[in-house]
């Protein structure tokens, strides 16, 4: 049956999700999960969380899923071997560099595939499963048919999720609360800057980021048919009354049951922003899938009637199985639970019966009580001999010692065979000053200026590549070109991709600039060498060294990233950073433009978002898909001060245009050859200096 996999943000949500069905849980111990504003669990709650749900055949999977720093990497090594003490089933992990840690220290215990990964395709599927992942989350914006296509190929499980908050961008490629405040939502502490008002160019209280719950409830059978393996549940940071309603709701209809009109109203009355959506699992994108939280008076009735489902009662979760036998010699009582375990217990010395004897079927009623108990007997065999007598008492006694012996059995960690963390290997960068790579958006940016300058890598989108052979040719006589994928490539979309790689190939272009792991495995059946983009989120030496197994020609680091952890990473490969351009925050399934047109025009014309403080943030295509790039208002530039990057140990710096036009990029490229000063009204120094939470 389809595992429903429920939040627990507290023991109090833990209990509700047990109770009300869940088949796992998930949670964060520590500051290193992507939710650091739940409540969360300490290294002691962890063991009592694991134990509590083992007990009652739940799995624990504990969220390892933000980007850790070289500093951080001892105290997240710690976590790591005290979760495998406690005896947690599965890693939910983001980092490459986490991924080996835990593989070093608990190899014994499955890793999954975040949804940070931003995994979207069945080649991106592969590779993880090649790194050895068990389970990858997919990104939430596929369709059914999307999921069931990866679902056929993958060598690996599948999660999906099913209910809850959905993001605006995809995740793990939103950096738009880190720009605005220093929050990351790659490092757990996202303040939710989509759920904020905006408007298009000029303010309005308006909000076209922010989506409407994700609900797939009356679709968990088709889930399962396509060879889901998990159902996710999201709220680790609702109240324990929302995982329990939830829950309750999602675990009945996991058995094929009805989904009644009063079970929709549960969910509802749980949360929701002006109703749900099943839009991207449908494959409709667009404006009725924007709904906001409306304030509501507190439905003390429905909360109050939800905490009893997980205060004041005890499910029975785990079938057992008990045998008794009451002689004149003695009586005896054996348990055993699905998993094979038997525990043994001894009465008193039964009585001649005086005028009631105790009958196999009392006997057997009598053992079939277990309530207030995670069990529930499912046969007691029985053997009274004639004319004996054993008290009420006696017979509840051996019961309760019998599952208590069981218990203990079940909470019980065995000791795990745990290896040493991994020392990474630090490579030290290169001595001499950064070299230039240019990126641009445009045809029109390519100016004659720029080509002059001779960059060492000029980064085109692959579209305008392939739109123009004689640019193609002309290009590569000026400067190594290297064709920019898109983030975001669908599995129906990727053989026309390689495709395209192939055509421009064979015009001299030998270099694909990949920013997601789903187009690493097609880069390469292109026979196009590989770049490493931001959107690889390689924030630690640990995953620098890992993208050095894939021969990456070069990586662009994290931009989120402060300069002294730029300077002190591993550069197992040759590492660049974006020194100069607009931020990219946010990419996006739904055109932000069709939002405010109505109509899809993405390819003729860009737009700005207007946020509530005056701040604009320029909106453009991911290449020449409908997805939007959302882009900081501000510049990054750090052309000014090139002398400190230069001694980051860095391959390049890269000048990434956008917007401009141009005359823009000419005056940009003059200011890179003879640096201006640097202007604030205009421009921001990013995340380098202040860094991230």
């Amino acid at each position: 049956m389809l595992e429903i996999l429920a939040p627990a943000g507290s023991m109090d949500a833990l209990r509700a999700a047990v109770q009300n069905g869940a088949n796992a849980v998930y949670l964060g111990c520590g500051m290193f999960n992507a939710r650091q504003s739940a409540k969360n669990f300490t290294p002691e709650g962890l063991t009592e969380a694991v134990r509590y749900c083992h007990i009652r055949g739940v799995q624990v999977h504990l969220t390892l899923n933000t980007l850790v720093s070289d500093r951080e990497m001892g105290e997240l090594c710690k976590l790591i071997r005290h979760a495998a003490q406690c005896g947690v089933d599965a890693f939910i992990v983001q980092d490459l560099g986490v991924v080996q840690q835990c593989q070093a220290i608990a190899p014994h215990i499955p890793i999954h595939g975040s949804t940070q990964m931003s995994v979207h395709s069945l080649a991106g599927v592969r590779l993880l499963a090649a790194w050895g992942l068990k389970r990858v989350v997919l990104s939430r914006e596929l369709s059914r048919d999307e999921i069931r296509y990866i679902c056929q190929g993958s060598p690996v499980e599948i999660e999906v999720f099913g209910h809850g908050a959905l993001c605006m961008g995809y995740s793990g490629q939103c950096y738009l609360s880190a720009a605005i405040g220093g929050r990351s939502g790659n490092r757990g502490r996202c303040a939710q800057p989509c759920r904020q008002s905006y408007g298009y160019g000029n303010w309005k209280n308006e909000h076209p980021l922010s989506l409407k719950d994700n609900c797939l409830v009356h679709y968990l059978q088709e889930l399962e048919a396509m060879g889901v393996t998990s159902l996710k549940l999201e709220g680790r940071m609702k109240r324990a009354e929302y995982v329990a309603a939830v829950t309750a709701v999602y675990s009945h209809a996991a058995t094929g049951a009805e989904v009644t009109p009063a079970m929709m109203e549960q969910l509802y009355t749980a949360f929701n922003r002006q109703g749900f959506t099943d839009g991207y699992y449908q494959g409709r994108t667009g404006e009725r899938m924007f709904g906001t939280r409306q304030e509501e008076q507190e439905n003390n009735a429905f909360y109050k009637a939800m905490r009893q489902t997980y205060e004041a009662t005890e499910s029975p979760r785990v079938p057992v199985t008990m045998e008794m036998e009451v002689t004149a010699t003695g009586s005896r009582l054996t348990v055993q639970d699905p998993e094979g375990r038997v525990c043994e217990t001894h009465g008193p010395v039964p009585a001649q019966a005086v005028s009631m004897p105790l009958t196999e079927r009392a006997l057997a009623d009598r053992l079939l009580k277990t309530g207030g108990t995670p069990y529930g007997c499912t046969q007691a065999r029985v053997r009274v001999e004639p004319d004996l007598m054993l008290p009420v008492s006696a017979i509840n006694g051996m019961r309760r010692d019998v599952l208590n012996m069981l218990t203990a059995q079940r909470g019980r960690t065995e000791p795990a065979n745990l290896g040493k963390p991994r020392k990474f290997m630090v490579h030290p960068g290169q001595r001499r000053a950064p070299g230039l790579t240019v990126q641009v958006t445009t045809r029109e940016q390519i100016t004659l200026p720029l080509l002059k300058m001779r960059p060492d890598v000029l980064y085109v989108p692959l579209h305008i590549l392939t739109e123009d052979a004689d640019l193609c040719r002309n290009l590569v006589r000026y400067a190594k070109i290297c064709a920019v994928l898109p983030r975001i490539v669908h599995d129906g979309d990727i053989p026309r991709l390689i495709q395209d790689m192939r055509l421009v190939r064979s015009l001299g272009v030998e270099e694909a600039l990949v920013g997601n792991l789903g187009l690493m495995i097609p880069a390469r059946e292109a026979g196009m060498d590989i770049r490493g983009d931001f959107g690889l989120n390689l924030y630690n030496s640990g995953a620098v060294n890992a993208i050095r197994e894939l021969e990456l020609r070069s990586a662009c680091l994290s931009f989120e990233m402060t300069l002294p952890q730029i300077r002190d990473v591993s550069k197992a490969v040759p590492c660049e950073i974006l020194a100069y351009g607009r931020m990219p925050l946010m990419v996006t399934e739904n055109c932000l433009i069709r939002g405010k047109t109505g109509q899809c025009t993405c390819h003729l014309s860009a737009t700005k978002l207007t946020d509530k403080t005056g701040a604009d943030f320029p909106v453009i295509r991911d290449g020449n898909t409908c997805r939007s790039v959302v882009l900081n208002g501000k510049k990054l530039s750090w052309l000014d001060r090139q002398d400190e990057l230069g001694r980051l140990g860095l391959w390049a710096i890269r000048l990434y245009f956008t917007t401009e036009n141009p005359r823009e990029v000419d005056q940009v490229m003059a200011n890179y050859a003879d640096p201006q000063p640097f202007d604030p009204g205009a421009c921001t120094r990013g995340l380098y200096l202040r860094g991230v939470e």
